[in-house]
């Protein structure tokens, strides 16, 4: 029993090690999202970010898809249209649905928006951010990518996932979650599994958010 913990342990090790996992560095958390999903180093840059805030606002001084000073902080329209650019979409999902509806074998991955607080040091500021968090299958299980981690924090099978998105979705804050799936797989919602007479999945009970 101890020797197969011990071997399951070193397997976990290992692929936490091959994990790409982008830290926190200033507001640049999409980035780091969209890397984190796609696993891989420079998927996307700073610089191409920023060109998509620009092809989105060309006539505004003050882009209004970033920070102010030009530091990260990029709003939704960026990370989907990034999306766009990979063949990819990001479906909004709606919380009064259940995560047991998602078909997990045609996703890439989610990426979840949650508020965060503003910190100068330690002094908390009366002001909002948004914070973006991938989360995807590696290795046969789920991970939680937060850039703000120091490490990939293992979520588990399906079912560990299931219940971690619940958990997000039903707390008190703000968060939207979004399925990040193929072109082909969003024109044809198969994202939604599927009922035996062959209509999409439609969760009976909404639960209130």
């Amino acid at each position: 029993m101890i020797k197969k913990y011990l071997a399951n342990l070193k397997i976990l090790q290992r692929i936490m090690n091959n994990i790409y996992h982008e830290k926190q560095s200033r507001e640049l958390c999409a980035l780091h999202a969209l890397n984190n999903l796609f696993q891989a180093k420079g998927t996307f840059t700073k610089t191409q970010l920023d060109e998509i805030c620009k092809q989105l606002s060309p006539e505004e001084w003050i882009n209004p898809h970033r920070s102010i000073l030009g530091i990260g902080n990029y709003d939704v329209n960026v990370v989907m249209r990034a999306l766009q650019k990979k063949s990819c979409e990001a479906i909004w999902f709606d919380k009064r649905k259940d995560p047991s509806c998602i078909d997990t074998t045609q996703i890439i991955g989610f990426i979840l928006n949650v508020p965060t607080d503003y910190k100068v040091g330690f002094i908390v500021l009366p002001l909002k951010r948004r914070h973006w968090i991938a989360v995807r299958q590696i290795g046969g299980s789920y991970y939680n990518l937060d850039s703000k981690f120091d490490n990939p924090q293992l979520i588990g099978n399906e079912d560990s996932l299931l219940t971690y998105l619940r958990t997000q979705l039903q707390s008190e804050n703000d968060k939207q979650l979004f399925i990040v799936v193929k072109n082909e797989v969003e024109q044809n919602q198969f994202w939604l599994k599927k009922q035996s007479d062959g209509n999409n999945y439609e969760q009976k009970n909404y639960n209130e958010c």
